[in-house]
């Protein structure tokens, strides 16, 4: 994938709200103005892919508590110059959860939620921005979870009890999308 790839994921893209619809113009500017938008050395800030990981049920998701940011947050990182943005995202996940590939199912191709956050400083590094670019996936909640060194914990959370572990307004937005995806396993 190109940046032009990632351009064209961002054109067919429809924010539902109006803070996204801000996100969306200024992702594309920044990834049309900068040619290592994928690099995380460029600052102040770069495209990060995450994955929103959601049961069979849609009916709980995928969490882990954050060694580096003590926060509890969906997987995703750093693209690592990669820019297939959605093979960051699932990368991310397997990496993050310690679940095979195989078991990882990205449920549509399209763009589930766009954020753009500061990340601050740190003896990780500086102050930046992360253009963050997050799809869909969807993993058994009944398979244990290896999880790895970056978190302290990666748990199933009920969607009504997500709030109590980030309470931020990118992770409400997903929440409200999650309530409103049909679940495949309702008559």
């Amino acid at each position: 994938m190109h940046r032009n790839e990632l351009l064209g994921l961002l054109e067919a893209y429809e924010p539902q709200v109006m803070t996204e619809a801000g996100y969306l113009e200024r992702t594309k500017s920044f990834v049309r103005d900068h040619e290592d938008c994928f690099h995380s050395e460029r600052l102040p800030g770069h495209v990060t892919g995450s994955a929103w990981v959601v049961s069979p049920g849609r009916d709980r998701v995928l969490m882990l508590h954050h060694k580096k940011h003590s926060q509890w947050f969906q997987p995703g990182g750093h693209a690592d110059g990669d820019a297939d943005i959605r093979r960051v995202a699932l990368r991310e996940t397997r990496e993050e959860t310690g679940i095979a590939p195989e078991q990882i199912r990205l449920l549509s191709e399209g763009i589930f939620d766009l954020d753009i956050h500061t990340i601050p400083a740190s003896e990780h590094g500086p102050r930046h921005v992360h253009y963050d670019v997050r799809f869909l996936i969807e993993i058994d909640d009944r398979l244990p979870i290896p999880g790895n060194d970056e978190s302290h914990d990666v748990v199933w959370v009920p969607l009504h009890l997500v709030p109590r572990y980030n309470n931020n307004l990118s992770t409400h937005r997903m929440v409200d999308k999650t309530r409103r995806l049909k679940n495949p396993h309702r008559q």
